[in-house]
């Protein structure tokens, strides 16, 4: 067996933020004739669905690292590097010919094991980065990586010398879908619906329960009468939220977990929620406008970040959670939905930042990593299909792999604590 006949080992955990591109990638490199296996993490388990459903799938210890007291962060480092010796002792049998890691804590230990494999045996190391600033687990990673895929024209903190690819973060196919579909805004009054789509987090974020409701209902009589709301809302909360907005008299859907998510953003005229790097991504290809609010707990901030890369464009609306206030959120929605030309502006913005292609283009930058090209050979020309420059600030003009010219001092493990988890 040579490198390029083993399957690629694509490294995900966690939550779904991390999960959808994995399994997007998967899908197209299996549709490119690659094997592919998955080592993941116990928060996640076995897939028992999907494209890894029939893989090799290797669950792994590990634990986060940042934001916790010095016996528990001793605790993860260890349990980490359990993780990478097992995952070194699976790669020497499996031989993969490339290992492809998400960030998050899940992908430390298959691929610092990569990397203390021999180097006659040792797979190559692709990175995926969905945020606007590198991730801790990235951080510590990016140095021993071979390419790095970017969500976002701008990251912050890239290693120097790392070789970087624009390649846009891969969406859930029915996300993926809705590109170039267009927006429509909402009808016009005394009529016309306005529909607002309410998420955060994996099971809904309780800022939004305590602010929403009772920003719409500050809202003038004529508007307030139009509004139907879809929100995603912890299951200790749905009888008082939905009992707010019964009192109120605005139409509302509540559920923990929503899956039929691609058809409820295609309804949408205004998303609210977190600026997670796939939440953003999935606005992007859809097209909708945004009220976003990041996580304030965020380990590097990084949501902050990713809403700023959409405010700066027109493509979204950027609130912090200390100013998130029913007062400060009615009087937007009031202006936004009394010129809805302003959403449209936005929705046409959001679009443009589109890549519904990513997980092609990522598997793009996988291949051209591989020896000899990949099984599509080196004659295919690297990065085929590539998009134009990637992000880091330096100015390289478009079309090229370019070099990241920043450095980065983060600590090297994301907490990853889940949404439900938060505030």
């Amino acid at each position: 067996m040579t490198k390029a006949d083993g399957p690629v080992v694509i490294a995900a955990g966690g939550t779904g933020g991390h999960f959808f591109p994995a399994e997007a990638l998967a899908d197209a490199l299996v549709a490119r004739g690659y094997r592919v296996a998955l080592m993941t993490d116990a928060r996640a388990g076995r897939r028992t669905s999907g494209v890894f459903a029939t893989a090799d799938q290797f669950v792994l210890p590990g634990a986060g690292v940042a934001g916790r007291g010095p016996v528990r962060a001793l605790k993860g480092g260890l349990a980490l590097l359990r993780g990478a010796r097992q995952a070194r002792t699976i790669m020497a049998k499996i031989r993969p010919s490339a290992v492809v890691g998400f960030g998050g804590y899940p992908s430390v230990p298959p691929l610092l094991g990569a990397r203390l494999l021999p180097a006659s045996v040792r797979p190559a190391i692709v990175l995926h980065e969905g945020n606007a600033v590198l991730g801790k687990a990235n951080a510590f990673l990016a140095r021993f990586a071979d390419g790095i895929g970017t969500s976002f024209a701008t990251v912050a903190g890239l290693p120097a010398g790392a070789r970087v690819r624009l390649t846009g973060m891969p969406v859930r196919p029915a996300i993926a879908a809705m590109a170039g579909e267009g927006y429509e805004p909402p009808g016009e009054p005394p009529d016309g619906l306005i529909r607002l789509l309410v998420w955060g987090g994996s099971l809904g974020a309780r800022v939004f329960s305590d602010v929403v409701p009772e920003a719409l209902s500050l809202l003038p009589l004529e508007i307030r009468e139009r509004v139907t709301v879809t929100q995603q809302v912890r299951a200790e909360d749905l009888e008082r939220v939905r009992t707010a907005y019964a009192a109120y008299g605005i139409a509302s859907r509540l559920e923990p977990f929503f899956s039929d998510v691609a058809s409820l953003m295609r309804e949408a005229h205004l998303v609210i929620g977190r600026a997670g790097g796939s939440s953003v991504a999935e606005l992007e290809v859809a097209g909708r406008p945004s009220v976003l609010v990041p996580l304030p707990v965020a380990a590097s901030d990084e949501q902050t970040a990713n809403a700023r890369a959409l405010e700066g464009v027109g493509a979204a609306w950027l609130m912090r959670q200390d100013t998130f206030t029913p007062d400060a959120l009615s009087a937007l929605l009031a202006m936004m939905l009394t010129d809805t030309g302003v959403l449209t502006a936005a929705a046409d913005a959001a679009a443009e930042l589109a890549r519904p292609d990513a997980a092609e283009r990522l598997a793009d930058l996988v291949e051209a990593n591989l020896p000899g090209g990949g099984l599509r050979g080196a004659a295919s020309g690297a990065y085929s299909g590539a998009p134009s420059g990637a992000g880091n600030g330096s100015g390289t003009g478009p079309g090229e792999d370019r070099p990241a010219t920043s450095s980065s001092s983060f600590p090297f493990i994301d907490s990853s604590t889940p949404e439900e988890a938060r505030p």
